[in-house]
Protein backbone atom coordinates (compact mmCIF):
# COMPACT_ATOMS: atom_id res chain seq x y z
CA UNK A 1 0.00 0.00 0.00
CA UNK A 2 2.80 2.61 1.10
CA UNK A 3 5.05 1.97 -1.83
CA UNK A 4 1.60 1.96 -4.09
CA UNK A 5 1.01 5.47 -2.49
CA UNK A 6 4.18 6.46 -2.86
CA UNK A 7 4.26 5.76 -6.77
CA UNK A 8 1.26 7.49 -7.33
CA UNK A 9 2.56 10.30 -5.47
CA UNK A 10 5.30 10.70 -7.74
CA UNK A 11 3.22 10.09 -11.07
CA UNK A 12 0.98 12.90 -9.87
CA UNK A 13 4.09 15.51 -9.21
CA UNK A 14 5.35 14.91 -12.63
CA UNK A 15 1.98 15.46 -14.03
CA UNK A 16 1.54 18.76 -12.15
CA UNK A 17 4.94 19.54 -13.08
CA UNK A 18 5.05 18.67 -17.07
CA UNK A 19 1.96 19.13 -18.13
CA UNK A 20 -0.26 21.97 -18.79
CA UNK A 21 -3.14 22.19 -16.85
CA UNK A 22 -5.36 23.41 -19.10
CA UNK A 23 -4.35 20.77 -21.67
CA UNK A 24 -4.42 17.89 -18.74
CA UNK A 25 -6.75 14.94 -20.26
CA UNK A 26 -6.86 13.59 -16.12
CA UNK A 27 -7.48 14.85 -12.73
CA UNK A 28 -4.07 15.65 -11.41
CA UNK A 29 -4.43 14.65 -7.46
CA UNK A 30 -1.65 15.83 -4.69
CA UNK A 31 -1.93 13.83 -1.95
CA UNK A 32 0.24 16.58 0.69
CA UNK A 33 -0.98 15.59 3.68
CA UNK A 34 -1.65 11.86 4.70
CA UNK A 35 -2.59 10.28 8.20
CA UNK A 36 -0.51 7.44 8.95
CA UNK A 37 -3.57 5.41 10.13
CA UNK A 38 -5.87 4.80 7.15
CA UNK A 39 -8.74 2.31 8.19
CA UNK A 40 -10.52 2.86 5.26
CA UNK A 41 -10.33 4.93 1.40
CA UNK A 42 -13.05 5.94 -0.44
CA UNK A 43 -14.53 3.71 -2.91
CA UNK A 44 -17.48 4.25 -5.67
CA UNK A 45 -20.86 4.12 -3.64
CA UNK A 46 -19.59 5.65 -0.45
CA UNK A 47 -20.77 8.66 1.46
CA UNK A 48 -18.46 11.76 1.67
CA UNK A 49 -18.13 14.65 4.30
CA UNK A 50 -15.64 17.21 3.32
CA UNK A 51 -14.52 20.42 3.63
CA UNK A 52 -13.21 22.25 0.77
CA UNK A 53 -11.92 25.67 -0.92
CA UNK A 54 -12.04 25.98 -4.87
CA UNK A 55 -10.12 28.16 -6.71
CA UNK A 56 -9.48 28.78 -10.34
CA UNK A 57 -6.41 27.65 -11.70
CA UNK A 58 -5.01 30.69 -13.66
CA UNK A 59 -5.48 32.90 -11.37
CA UNK A 60 -6.16 31.45 -8.01
CA UNK A 61 -9.06 33.42 -7.09
CA UNK A 62 -11.76 31.55 -5.01
CA UNK A 63 -15.07 30.40 -6.14
CA UNK A 64 -16.31 28.86 -3.39
CA UNK A 65 -15.74 27.25 -0.23
CA UNK A 66 -17.58 25.20 2.47
CA UNK A 67 -15.37 26.95 5.05
CA UNK A 68 -16.96 30.20 4.34
CA UNK A 69 -20.31 28.39 4.65
CA UNK A 70 -19.53 26.59 7.96
CA UNK A 71 -21.32 23.68 6.58
CA UNK A 72 -19.50 20.49 5.72
CA UNK A 73 -20.19 19.08 1.93
CA UNK A 74 -22.00 15.48 1.87
CA UNK A 75 -22.13 13.80 -1.36
CA UNK A 76 -21.89 10.18 -2.73
CA UNK A 77 -18.93 9.72 -4.48
CA UNK A 78 -19.00 7.89 -8.18
CA UNK A 79 -22.09 7.74 -8.70
CA UNK A 80 -22.62 11.25 -11.10
CA UNK A 81 -23.89 13.56 -8.61
CA UNK A 82 -20.74 15.36 -8.17
CA UNK A 83 -18.50 16.73 -11.06
CA UNK A 84 -16.53 14.06 -13.38
CA UNK A 85 -13.12 15.21 -11.83
CA UNK A 86 -14.54 15.54 -8.33
CA UNK A 87 -16.00 11.78 -8.24
CA UNK A 88 -12.45 10.42 -9.23
CA UNK A 89 -10.08 13.16 -7.17
CA UNK A 90 -11.92 12.04 -3.93
CA UNK A 91 -11.19 8.27 -4.78
CA UNK A 92 -9.26 6.12 -2.52
CA UNK A 93 -8.93 9.26 0.15
CA UNK A 94 -8.76 8.78 3.72
CA UNK A 95 -10.50 10.40 6.42
CA UNK A 96 -8.25 13.57 7.79
CA UNK A 97 -6.24 13.26 4.59
CA UNK A 98 -5.80 16.56 2.44
CA UNK A 99 -5.22 17.01 -1.16
CA UNK A 100 -5.66 19.56 -3.68
CA UNK A 101 -7.76 18.37 -6.77
CA UNK A 102 -6.95 20.09 -10.36
CA UNK A 103 -9.60 19.85 -12.67
CA UNK A 104 -9.20 20.23 -16.36
CA UNK A 105 -12.64 21.71 -17.70
CA UNK A 106 -13.93 18.83 -19.58
CA UNK A 107 -13.81 17.22 -16.21
CA UNK A 108 -15.58 20.12 -14.77
CA UNK A 109 -17.84 22.72 -16.17
CA UNK A 110 -16.79 22.21 -19.98
CA UNK A 111 -16.90 25.20 -22.54
CA UNK A 112 -19.93 26.43 -20.75
CA UNK A 113 -19.46 27.32 -17.57
CA UNK A 114 -22.25 27.36 -14.57
CA UNK A 115 -24.14 30.11 -13.33
CA UNK A 116 -21.77 32.93 -13.83
CA UNK A 117 -19.41 31.58 -11.53
CA UNK A 118 -17.32 29.06 -13.38
CA UNK A 119 -16.40 30.46 -16.67
CA UNK A 120 -16.21 28.41 -19.87
CA UNK A 121 -12.87 26.10 -20.33
CA UNK A 122 -12.19 26.88 -16.47
CA UNK A 123 -9.56 24.36 -14.75
CA UNK A 124 -10.71 24.00 -11.27
CA UNK A 125 -8.55 23.82 -8.15
CA UNK A 126 -10.19 22.27 -4.87
CA UNK A 127 -8.15 22.36 -1.93
CA UNK A 128 -10.30 19.34 0.14
CA UNK A 129 -10.03 17.75 3.99
CA UNK A 130 -12.28 14.35 4.14
CA UNK A 131 -14.23 14.49 7.20
CA UNK A 132 -16.32 11.20 7.08
CA UNK A 133 -16.53 8.01 4.90
CA UNK A 134 -19.47 5.63 5.27
CA UNK A 135 -21.38 3.38 2.82
CA UNK A 136 -25.50 2.45 3.29
CA UNK A 137 -23.73 -1.03 4.08
CA UNK A 138 -22.12 0.07 6.79
CA UNK A 139 -22.63 -1.75 10.40
CA UNK A 140 -21.93 -0.98 14.10
CA UNK A 141 -18.65 -1.69 14.18
CA UNK A 142 -16.69 -2.78 17.26
CA UNK A 143 -13.28 -3.24 18.93
CA UNK A 144 -12.89 -4.11 21.79
CA UNK A 145 -9.28 -2.77 24.10
CA UNK A 146 -9.70 -4.19 26.99
CA UNK A 147 -11.95 -6.96 28.74
CA UNK A 148 -11.76 -8.55 32.48
CA UNK A 149 -10.71 -11.75 32.47
CA UNK A 150 -13.83 -12.69 35.06
CA UNK A 151 -17.15 -11.86 33.37
CA UNK A 152 -19.95 -13.44 34.54
CA UNK A 153 -22.51 -11.49 32.81
CA UNK A 154 -22.81 -9.45 30.05
CA UNK A 155 -25.20 -6.87 29.03
CA UNK A 156 -28.58 -7.39 27.13
CA UNK A 157 -31.38 -5.61 25.94
CA UNK A 158 -33.57 -4.59 29.02
CA UNK A 159 -30.55 -3.84 31.35
CA UNK A 160 -29.86 -0.60 32.83
CA UNK A 161 -26.47 0.65 32.48
CA UNK A 162 -24.07 3.23 33.59
CA UNK A 163 -21.22 4.10 31.50
CA UNK A 164 -18.77 6.33 30.83
CA UNK A 165 -17.69 7.58 27.42
CA UNK A 166 -15.77 10.00 24.96
CA UNK A 167 -17.47 10.97 21.83
CA UNK A 168 -15.86 11.85 18.92
CA UNK A 169 -16.51 12.34 15.10
CA UNK A 170 -14.70 9.69 12.59
CA UNK A 171 -12.04 12.68 11.80
CA UNK A 172 -10.87 13.25 15.71
CA UNK A 173 -12.98 15.96 16.40
CA UNK A 174 -14.92 15.65 20.01
CA UNK A 175 -18.24 16.38 20.47
CA UNK A 176 -19.15 15.44 24.10
CA UNK A 177 -17.51 13.27 27.49
CA UNK A 178 -19.21 12.40 30.49
CA UNK A 179 -16.10 12.47 32.02
CA UNK A 180 -16.06 15.95 31.60
CA UNK A 181 -19.57 15.64 33.32
CA UNK A 182 -17.63 13.62 35.93
CA UNK A 183 -21.12 11.20 35.71
CA UNK A 184 -21.72 8.25 33.98
CA UNK A 185 -24.51 7.93 31.17
CA UNK A 186 -27.26 5.98 32.74
CA UNK A 187 -30.18 4.68 30.49
CA UNK A 188 -31.45 0.71 29.64
CA UNK A 189 -30.63 -0.79 27.10
CA UNK A 190 -33.02 -2.19 23.85
CA UNK A 191 -35.72 0.49 25.11
CA UNK A 192 -35.05 3.45 22.25
CA UNK A 193 -33.68 5.56 24.58
CA UNK A 194 -30.36 5.77 22.65
CA UNK A 195 -29.32 5.84 19.13
CA UNK A 196 -29.71 2.58 17.23
CA UNK A 197 -26.04 2.27 16.91
CA UNK A 198 -25.00 2.99 20.61
CA UNK A 199 -28.03 0.90 21.94
CA UNK A 200 -26.24 -1.74 19.62
CA UNK A 201 -23.14 -1.69 20.53
CA UNK A 202 -23.48 -1.51 24.14
CA UNK A 203 -24.79 -5.22 24.01
CA UNK A 204 -22.53 -8.37 25.17
CA UNK A 205 -19.85 -5.73 26.71
CA UNK A 206 -18.77 -6.77 30.83
CA UNK A 207 -18.46 -4.44 33.50
CA UNK A 208 -14.90 -3.25 33.51
CA UNK A 209 -14.88 -3.74 29.45
CA UNK A 210 -13.46 -0.72 27.51
CA UNK A 211 -14.69 -1.01 23.61
CA UNK A 212 -14.28 1.50 20.77
CA UNK A 213 -18.07 1.69 18.64
CA UNK A 214 -18.23 3.04 15.46
CA UNK A 215 -21.90 4.28 14.39
CA UNK A 216 -22.54 5.32 10.93
CA UNK A 217 -24.29 7.93 10.31
CA UNK A 218 -28.07 6.33 9.57
CA UNK A 219 -27.70 4.40 13.32
CA UNK A 220 -26.83 7.90 14.92
CA UNK A 221 -28.40 11.10 13.98
CA UNK A 222 -28.80 10.96 10.45
CA UNK A 223 -29.06 13.86 8.01
CA UNK A 224 -30.24 16.37 11.36
CA UNK A 225 -27.46 15.85 13.20
CA UNK A 226 -28.00 17.06 16.79
CA UNK A 227 -27.56 20.50 17.91
CA UNK A 228 -24.34 22.09 17.50
CA UNK A 229 -22.34 18.87 18.79
CA UNK A 230 -22.71 16.41 16.31
CA UNK A 231 -23.31 17.98 12.43
CA UNK A 232 -25.68 15.92 9.61
CA UNK A 233 -24.44 12.67 8.32
CA UNK A 234 -21.66 12.68 10.80
CA UNK A 235 -20.23 9.15 11.90
CA UNK A 236 -19.82 8.84 15.40
CA UNK A 237 -16.62 7.04 17.46
CA UNK A 238 -17.32 6.10 21.20
CA UNK A 239 -15.36 4.73 23.18
CA UNK A 240 -16.93 3.40 25.94
CA UNK A 241 -15.86 1.91 29.80
CA UNK A 242 -18.96 0.06 31.31
CA UNK A 243 -19.00 1.16 34.65
CA UNK A 244 -22.13 -0.46 36.14
CA UNK A 245 -25.14 -3.10 34.67
CA UNK A 246 -28.28 -4.77 36.31
CA UNK A 247 -31.70 -5.63 35.58
CA UNK A 248 -34.75 -4.96 37.21
CA UNK A 249 -35.54 -8.41 37.76
CA UNK A 250 -32.26 -8.74 39.32
CA UNK A 251 -32.36 -10.13 43.05
CA UNK A 252 -29.07 -10.09 45.68
CA UNK A 253 -26.14 -11.99 44.74
CA UNK A 254 -24.53 -13.67 47.48
CA UNK A 255 -20.68 -15.30 46.96
CA UNK A 256 -19.55 -17.27 49.50
CA UNK A 257 -15.87 -16.62 50.24
CA UNK A 258 -15.27 -17.98 53.54
CA UNK A 259 -17.53 -20.43 55.98
CA UNK A 260 -16.04 -21.20 59.07
CA UNK A 261 -16.13 -25.25 60.71
CA UNK A 262 -18.47 -25.86 63.11
CA UNK A 263 -20.52 -23.04 62.56
CA UNK A 264 -23.91 -23.95 64.86
CA UNK A 265 -25.94 -21.31 64.57
CA UNK A 266 -26.18 -18.61 62.09
CA UNK A 267 -27.96 -15.34 62.37
CA UNK A 268 -31.92 -14.91 62.21
CA UNK A 269 -34.01 -11.96 62.47
CA UNK A 270 -33.63 -10.24 65.57
CA UNK A 271 -30.44 -10.56 66.14
CA UNK A 272 -27.96 -7.88 66.42
CA UNK A 273 -24.86 -8.43 64.34
CA UNK A 274 -21.19 -6.60 63.78
CA UNK A 275 -19.45 -6.60 60.81
CA UNK A 276 -16.56 -5.23 59.08
CA UNK A 277 -17.04 -4.54 55.28
CA UNK A 278 -15.37 -2.84 52.43
CA UNK A 279 -17.65 -1.37 49.69
CA UNK A 280 -16.75 -1.02 46.20
CA UNK A 281 -19.28 -0.02 43.03
CA UNK A 282 -18.81 -3.09 40.39
CA UNK A 283 -15.88 -1.45 38.18
CA UNK A 284 -14.39 -1.64 42.02
CA UNK A 285 -13.94 1.37 42.92
CA UNK A 286 -14.17 1.74 46.74
CA UNK A 287 -16.77 3.79 48.26
CA UNK A 288 -16.95 2.94 51.94
CA UNK A 289 -14.77 1.18 54.29
CA UNK A 290 -15.64 -0.03 57.64
CA UNK A 291 -11.76 -1.13 58.35
CA UNK A 292 -10.79 2.77 57.87
CA UNK A 293 -12.67 3.81 60.29
CA UNK A 294 -11.34 0.84 62.38
CA UNK A 295 -14.85 -0.14 63.43
CA UNK A 296 -17.64 -1.86 62.72
CA UNK A 297 -20.66 -2.02 61.68
CA UNK A 298 -23.08 -2.97 63.80
CA UNK A 299 -26.71 -3.54 63.33
CA UNK A 300 -30.19 -5.51 63.85
CA UNK A 301 -30.55 -8.13 61.89
CA UNK A 302 -33.94 -8.54 59.24
CA UNK A 303 -35.50 -4.87 60.91
CA UNK A 304 -35.10 -2.46 58.50
CA UNK A 305 -32.16 -0.09 59.81
CA UNK A 306 -29.81 -0.86 56.68
CA UNK A 307 -31.05 -1.43 52.73
CA UNK A 308 -33.14 -3.62 51.82
CA UNK A 309 -30.82 -5.95 49.95
CA UNK A 310 -28.32 -5.91 52.85
CA UNK A 311 -31.18 -6.74 55.41
CA UNK A 312 -31.21 -9.76 53.20
CA UNK A 313 -27.60 -10.72 52.85
CA UNK A 314 -27.21 -10.62 57.02
CA UNK A 315 -29.92 -13.25 57.24
CA UNK A 316 -27.88 -17.00 57.97
CA UNK A 317 -24.76 -15.54 58.54
CA UNK A 318 -22.21 -17.72 60.89
CA UNK A 319 -19.39 -15.94 62.76
CA UNK A 320 -16.37 -15.57 61.08
CA UNK A 321 -17.77 -15.96 57.88
CA UNK A 322 -17.05 -13.65 54.77
CA UNK A 323 -19.14 -13.16 52.15
CA UNK A 324 -19.19 -10.66 48.65
CA UNK A 325 -22.70 -9.25 48.17
CA UNK A 326 -23.93 -7.43 45.16
CA UNK A 327 -27.04 -5.46 45.63
CA UNK A 328 -29.03 -4.23 42.83
CA UNK A 329 -30.16 -0.43 43.03
CA UNK A 330 -33.34 -1.27 43.70
CA UNK A 331 -31.86 -2.93 46.77
CA UNK A 332 -30.24 -0.26 47.65
CA UNK A 333 -30.28 3.58 47.28
CA UNK A 334 -32.08 3.54 44.00
CA UNK A 335 -32.31 6.24 41.49
CA UNK A 336 -31.45 8.92 43.63
CA UNK A 337 -27.88 7.42 45.36
CA UNK A 338 -26.62 8.87 48.27
CA UNK A 339 -24.89 12.47 47.84
CA UNK A 340 -21.72 12.84 45.92
CA UNK A 341 -20.70 9.09 47.96
CA UNK A 342 -22.74 6.85 46.01
CA UNK A 343 -24.58 7.59 42.52
CA UNK A 344 -28.41 6.92 41.27
CA UNK A 345 -28.64 3.26 40.18
CA UNK A 346 -25.43 2.47 41.38
CA UNK A 347 -24.97 -1.38 41.43
CA UNK A 348 -23.24 -1.97 45.15
CA UNK A 349 -20.54 -4.83 46.10
CA UNK A 350 -19.84 -5.40 49.71
CA UNK A 351 -17.33 -7.65 51.01
CA UNK A 352 -18.72 -8.39 54.60
CA UNK A 353 -16.50 -10.04 57.31
CA UNK A 354 -18.84 -11.02 60.36
CA UNK A 355 -17.09 -10.19 63.73
CA UNK A 356 -19.84 -11.58 65.88
CA UNK A 357 -23.65 -11.57 66.37
CA UNK A 358 -25.57 -12.42 69.49
CA UNK A 359 -29.40 -11.93 70.97
CA UNK A 360 -30.69 -9.98 73.20
CA UNK A 361 -32.47 -12.81 74.58
CA UNK A 362 -29.06 -14.94 74.82
CA UNK A 363 -27.10 -16.18 77.85
CA UNK A 364 -24.24 -17.23 78.61
CA UNK A 365 -22.70 -19.94 76.87
CA UNK A 366 -20.55 -22.54 78.88
CA UNK A 367 -18.44 -24.84 77.49
CA UNK A 368 -16.89 -27.68 79.99
CA UNK A 369 -13.50 -28.33 78.30
CA UNK A 370 -11.95 -29.93 80.61
CA UNK A 371 -13.35 -31.34 84.60
CA UNK A 372 -10.97 -33.26 87.33
CA UNK A 373 -11.80 -36.70 88.83
CA UNK A 374 -12.58 -35.40 92.00
CA UNK A 375 -14.75 -32.03 93.09
CA UNK A 376 -15.13 -31.62 96.85
CA UNK A 377 -16.28 -28.31 96.24
CA UNK A 378 -17.62 -25.97 93.55
CA UNK A 379 -17.27 -22.35 93.32
CA UNK A 380 -20.73 -20.11 94.09
CA UNK A 381 -21.71 -16.54 95.72
CA UNK A 382 -18.76 -15.43 98.53
CA UNK A 383 -16.21 -17.23 97.50
CA UNK A 384 -12.76 -16.04 97.11
CA UNK A 385 -11.39 -17.84 94.00
CA UNK A 386 -8.21 -17.55 91.78
CA UNK A 387 -8.55 -18.17 88.01
CA UNK A 388 -6.82 -18.01 84.61
CA UNK A 389 -8.28 -16.22 81.73
CA UNK A 390 -8.17 -15.07 78.04
CA UNK A 391 -10.46 -13.12 76.59
CA UNK A 392 -11.00 -12.34 73.13
CA UNK A 393 -13.10 -11.07 70.53
CA UNK A 394 -15.09 -13.55 68.33
CA UNK A 395 -12.37 -13.43 65.39
CA UNK A 396 -10.25 -14.43 68.30
CA UNK A 397 -8.45 -11.28 68.75
CA UNK A 398 -7.19 -11.02 71.88
CA UNK A 399 -7.99 -8.54 74.57
CA UNK A 400 -6.61 -9.33 77.96
CA UNK A 401 -4.76 -12.39 79.32
CA UNK A 402 -3.72 -13.49 83.39
CA UNK A 403 -0.28 -13.46 84.12
CA UNK A 404 0.83 -17.00 84.22
CA UNK A 405 2.61 -16.48 87.23
CA UNK A 406 -0.47 -14.57 89.23
CA UNK A 407 -3.99 -15.86 88.99
CA UNK A 408 -6.45 -13.18 88.89
CA UNK A 409 -8.36 -13.06 92.02
CA UNK A 410 -12.29 -11.91 92.77
CA UNK A 411 -15.04 -12.75 95.37
CA UNK A 412 -18.11 -13.97 93.64
CA UNK A 413 -21.32 -12.24 94.17
CA UNK A 414 -19.08 -9.02 95.07
CA UNK A 415 -19.85 -6.96 91.54
CA UNK A 416 -15.98 -7.23 90.87
CA UNK A 417 -16.74 -8.71 87.32
CA UNK A 418 -19.05 -8.23 84.50
CA UNK A 419 -21.93 -10.63 85.21
CA UNK A 420 -21.27 -12.87 81.99
CA UNK A 421 -18.01 -14.00 83.61
CA UNK A 422 -19.21 -14.37 87.04
CA UNK A 423 -21.90 -16.88 85.57
CA UNK A 424 -19.02 -18.47 83.86
CA UNK A 425 -16.64 -18.46 87.55
CA UNK A 426 -19.74 -20.06 89.20
CA UNK A 427 -20.03 -23.71 89.95
CA UNK A 428 -15.86 -24.66 88.92
CA UNK A 429 -14.01 -27.21 90.40
CA UNK A 430 -10.34 -26.28 91.36
CA UNK A 431 -8.37 -27.80 87.72
CA UNK A 432 -11.69 -27.42 85.62
CA UNK A 433 -11.16 -25.71 82.24
CA UNK A 434 -14.51 -23.96 80.86
CA UNK A 435 -14.69 -21.98 77.25
CA UNK A 436 -17.74 -19.42 78.06
CA UNK A 437 -19.52 -17.16 75.38
CA UNK A 438 -20.64 -13.61 76.83
CA UNK A 439 -23.26 -11.62 74.89
CA UNK A 440 -22.68 -7.94 75.29
CA UNK A 441 -26.00 -7.69 78.03
CA UNK A 442 -23.65 -9.78 80.16
CA UNK A 443 -20.42 -8.17 79.47
CA UNK A 444 -20.14 -4.35 78.62
CA UNK A 445 -23.31 -3.24 76.72
CA UNK A 446 -23.61 -1.00 74.54
CA UNK A 447 -20.57 1.49 75.87
CA UNK A 448 -18.08 -1.12 75.56
CA UNK A 449 -15.13 -0.21 78.09
CA UNK A 450 -11.16 0.17 77.48
CA UNK A 451 -10.41 -1.77 74.69
CA UNK A 452 -13.82 -3.81 74.51
CA UNK A 453 -15.94 -2.63 71.29
CA UNK A 454 -19.48 -1.38 71.61
CA UNK A 455 -21.83 -4.21 72.06
CA UNK A 456 -18.99 -6.78 70.94
CA UNK A 457 -19.53 -10.57 72.09
CA UNK A 458 -16.51 -11.98 74.47
CA UNK A 459 -15.01 -15.06 74.27
CA UNK A 460 -13.29 -16.18 77.83
CA UNK A 461 -10.71 -19.23 77.84
CA UNK A 462 -10.96 -20.14 82.16
CA UNK A 463 -9.16 -22.23 84.59
CA UNK A 464 -10.03 -21.91 88.29
CA UNK A 465 -6.35 -22.29 90.30
CA UNK A 466 -7.61 -21.87 93.85
CA UNK A 467 -10.99 -21.72 95.37
CA UNK A 468 -11.26 -20.45 99.21
CA UNK A 469 -14.89 -20.93 100.38
CA UNK A 470 -16.26 -17.84 101.47
CA UNK A 471 -18.57 -15.99 104.32
CA UNK A 472 -22.40 -13.86 103.68
CA UNK A 473 -21.71 -10.52 102.51
CA UNK A 474 -21.74 -8.44 105.94
CA UNK A 475 -20.40 -11.14 107.93
CA UNK A 476 -16.41 -11.81 108.87
CA UNK A 477 -16.99 -15.12 110.24
CA UNK A 478 -19.83 -17.79 110.10
CA UNK A 479 -20.38 -21.03 112.07
CA UNK A 480 -20.89 -23.69 109.66
CA UNK A 481 -23.35 -25.34 111.77
CA UNK A 482 -24.63 -24.74 115.26
CA UNK A 483 -22.21 -23.11 117.30
CA UNK A 484 -21.30 -24.17 120.96
CA UNK A 485 -23.90 -23.31 123.77
CA UNK A 486 -22.66 -21.57 126.07
CA UNK A 487 -20.55 -19.92 123.88
CA UNK A 488 -18.67 -18.10 126.54
CA UNK A 489 -17.25 -21.23 128.16
CA UNK A 490 -16.43 -22.53 125.14
CA UNK A 491 -14.35 -19.81 124.71
CA UNK A 492 -12.53 -19.68 127.94
CA UNK A 493 -10.37 -21.76 127.32
CA UNK A 494 -8.61 -21.92 130.94
CA UNK A 495 -11.74 -21.41 132.62
CA UNK A 496 -10.69 -18.46 134.44
CA UNK A 497 -13.72 -16.47 133.75
CA UNK A 498 -12.30 -13.88 131.49
CA UNK A 499 -10.95 -14.31 127.67
CA UNK A 500 -8.01 -12.19 126.41
CA UNK A 501 -7.50 -11.60 123.07
CA UNK A 502 -4.47 -14.10 122.54
CA UNK A 503 -7.38 -16.78 124.43
CA UNK A 504 -10.18 -15.40 121.55
CA UNK A 505 -7.82 -15.69 118.40
CA UNK A 506 -6.79 -19.17 119.78
CA UNK A 507 -11.14 -19.95 120.23
CA UNK A 508 -11.66 -18.53 116.35
CA UNK A 509 -8.84 -20.33 114.92
CA UNK A 510 -9.57 -23.84 116.63
CA UNK A 511 -13.17 -23.46 114.78
CA UNK A 512 -11.50 -23.00 111.53
CA UNK A 513 -8.95 -25.83 112.03
CA UNK A 514 -11.93 -28.14 112.91
CA UNK A 515 -14.27 -26.78 110.15
CA UNK A 516 -16.56 -25.54 112.55
CA UNK A 517 -16.53 -21.68 111.57
CA UNK A 518 -14.88 -19.57 108.65
CA UNK A 519 -13.52 -16.52 108.42
CA UNK A 520 -14.09 -14.08 105.59
CA UNK A 521 -11.19 -15.07 102.98
CA UNK A 522 -9.18 -12.25 101.25
CA UNK A 523 -8.21 -10.58 104.56
CA UNK A 524 -5.32 -10.79 107.05
CA UNK A 525 -6.94 -13.61 109.68
CA UNK A 526 -5.31 -11.17 112.52
CA UNK A 527 -6.70 -8.33 111.87
CA UNK A 528 -10.41 -9.71 111.67
CA UNK A 529 -10.19 -11.45 114.67
CA UNK A 530 -8.51 -8.50 116.26
CA UNK A 531 -11.69 -6.71 115.14
CA UNK A 532 -14.19 -8.75 116.13
CA UNK A 533 -12.80 -9.23 119.99
CA UNK A 534 -12.78 -5.08 120.12
CA UNK A 535 -16.06 -5.06 119.40
CA UNK A 536 -16.99 -8.00 121.88
CA UNK A 537 -15.13 -6.32 124.34
CA UNK A 538 -18.02 -3.36 125.31
CA UNK A 539 -15.13 -1.68 128.19
CA UNK A 540 -11.98 -1.71 126.75
CA UNK A 541 -10.40 -3.64 129.07
CA UNK A 542 -8.63 -5.67 126.85
CA UNK A 543 -10.62 -9.02 127.86
CA UNK A 544 -14.34 -10.30 127.44
CA UNK A 545 -16.15 -11.75 130.39
CA UNK A 546 -19.37 -13.37 129.81
CA UNK A 547 -21.30 -10.54 130.95
CA UNK A 548 -20.54 -8.51 127.96
CA UNK A 549 -20.92 -11.30 125.49
CA UNK A 550 -24.19 -11.51 126.98
CA UNK A 551 -25.26 -8.12 126.45
CA UNK A 552 -24.49 -8.60 122.85
CA UNK A 553 -26.58 -11.37 122.50
CA UNK A 554 -29.42 -9.82 124.43
CA UNK A 555 -29.35 -6.89 121.87
CA UNK A 556 -29.42 -8.10 118.59
CA UNK A 557 -30.35 -5.26 116.80
CA UNK A 558 -27.23 -4.04 117.83
CA UNK A 559 -25.10 -6.75 116.17
CA UNK A 560 -22.25 -5.70 113.49
CA UNK A 561 -21.02 -8.14 110.41
CA UNK A 562 -17.67 -8.95 112.47
CA UNK A 563 -19.55 -9.69 115.81
CA UNK A 564 -20.22 -13.87 116.76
Amino acid sequence: MDLLVSSVLFFLHAVTVDCSPGSSLDVVVDRYDIPRVCPREVSTGDFVRYHFNGTFFDDGKKFDSSHDRGKAFISQVGLGRLITGMDRGLQGMCVNEHRRITIPPHLAYGSIGTGGVIPPDAVLVYDVLLLDIWNEEDKVQIRKLNKPASCERSSVASDFVRYHYNGTLLSGEAFDSSYSRNATYDTYLGQGDLIKGMDEGLLGMCVGERRVIIVPPFLAYGENGYGTQVPPQATLVFEVLMVDMFNPKDDLIVEMKKVPKGCNRRTVTGDYIRYHYNGTFQDGTAFDSSYQRNSTYNTYVGMGYVIKGMDKALQGLCIGERRRITIPPHMAYGEEGVGDLIPGSAVLVFDIHVIDFHNPKDPVKITVTHKPQECSATSEADDLIQYHYNCSLMDDTLLYSSDPNSPSTTTLGANMVISGLEEGLSGMCVGERRRVVVPPHWGHGESGAGGVPRSAVLFFELELVELQKGVPEGFMFVWLGDGPDPLFPAMDLNGDKEVPLEEFSAFIMLQVQEGKGRLRPGFNNDSIIEDMFNNQDSNKDGKIVEAELGRQEKEPEQVRRDEL
